[in-house]
């Protein structure tokens, strides 16, 4: 495969036939993401900064995002690489591209979650990191306590 023709963009947003692809590449190349709406995926899309996008031609071959306040912490989310294209470093490509964006070169710390792809990270230059292993999985939270912060604030 020839990794000249593959074409990295930044992006805002996708339109309807761009998520459609989106859609696809996850269901076929990424096991952690099949099945989302596109509804759900153009709004991960517009917080999120930067969107990179990598095209072979019309047909999209790659994805990856990132959230970040521009200083102190970023997270990069979603990295998928069509399976007819892995291994040739385009993964690599990818995320140097969503790291080298001017909102996430000057981050202090850049973190990530992965199941299954720790060494190709390590390659990248990402460490393991075994203090930040806290998660809240979608769980309503106490609106007393809502109530309350809000009370100080006024």
């Amino acid at each position: 495969m020839d990794l000249r023709s593959v074409q990295f963009r930044y992006t805002e947003s996708l339109d309807a036939k761009d998520l459609e692809q989106l859609s696809n590449l996850f269901d076929h190349s990424a096991f952690w993401a099949t099945d989302r709406r596109f509804e759900d995926l153009a709004k991960a899309i517009s917080y999120s900064c930067p969107v990179v996008t990598a095209w072979d031609g019309e047909m999209l071959v790659g994805f990856a995002r990132a959230t970040s306040d521009g200083v102190y912490r970023a997270t990069i989310w979603d990295v998928v690489i069509h399976d007819d294209y892995q291994g040739a470093g385009l993964g690599r490509k990818l995320v140097e591209t969503v790291l080298g964006h001017p909102h996430m070169s000057s981050v202090e710390r850049t973190y990530l979650m992965t199941t299954n792809q720790k060494q190709f990270y390590a390659r990248v230059g990402f460490s393991e990191n075994a203090t930040t292993t806290m998660v809240l999985i979608n769980q309503p939270i106490d609106g007393s306590l809502l109530r309350q912060v809000e009370e100080v604030v006024q």
